[in-house]
């Protein structure tokens, strides 16, 4: 039972840890709720740090250290001593407790974030074009390249446009006659849609929540 407590902290712990990365000032593409008047520090006045999300992440290791707890009562003494049951009478009630608020902290959390999609533009942007690298090696891939060759030919215009911020991926694999002759304008573009990622979006929903929701 407190291994399951554990795998429930560990969700909780997961989308708070997420939601700090992506709070951080220079990402800020999602950002967790934050009242009127509230202190994000009390040195730095201009500062709106994820304290929900932090507090979360200090409680799950915790709630893990529970854990280990339980799983070190299991090597009892002959026809079993009585040794786990002082540890019990602390991490059982604490633990469902604990997690109890964890659950209902994070649900505040989710019910009151705050999205920035242009951020989330600017930073998919950053890149020029290279986060769309694996959808180009398999583009070239299904259009007759080998796999050795049009990683080779992916991985060499990847290290160009790392080198040089003048020019995007796409420029760079339209440049090479390879590209050229494997794939149209219209399919070389088509790499670099960015909603193709969000294609089984609806599928996922579905299965987490159920057809109903």
């Amino acid at each position: 039972a407190m291994t399951l407590l554990g795998k429930f902290e560990y969700v909780s712990e997961k989308i708070a840890t997420e939601i700090r990365h992506l709070q951080r000032t220079e990402v800020r593409e999602l950002e967790e709720p934050f009242r009127a008047g509230q202190k994000g520090s009390s040195a730095m006045p201009h500062k709106r740090n994820p304290v929900k999300c932090e507090q979360l992440t200090g409680l799950a290791r915790l709630l893990r250290g529970y854990v280990v707890t339980a799983l070190e009562n299991n090597a009892l003494w002959h026809e079993r001593d009585i040794s786990h049951s002082s540890t019990e009478r602390v991490i059982l009630p604490d633990a469902t407790t604990l997690l109890h608020y964890m659950l209902r902290q994070i649900r505040g959390v989710l019910e009151g974030l705050h999205y920035y999609p242009e951020n989330m533009q600017r930073n998919l942007e950053l890149t020029r074009g290279l986060i769309y690298s694996q959808r180009a090696l398999l583009a070239l891939v299904e259009h007759g390249l080998s796999r050795e060759e049009a990683y080779e030919i992916v991985q060499r215009a990847a290290m160009e446009t790392w080198a040089d911020s003048n020019v995007t991926f796409q420029e760079r694999l339209r440049a090479e006659p390879r590209v050229r002759a494997a794939l149209s304008d219209e399919k070389l573009a088509a790499i670099f849609d960015p909603t193709a990622f969000l294609r089984h979006v609806d599928h996922i929903f579905e299965r987490v929540l159920g057809s109903s929701n």
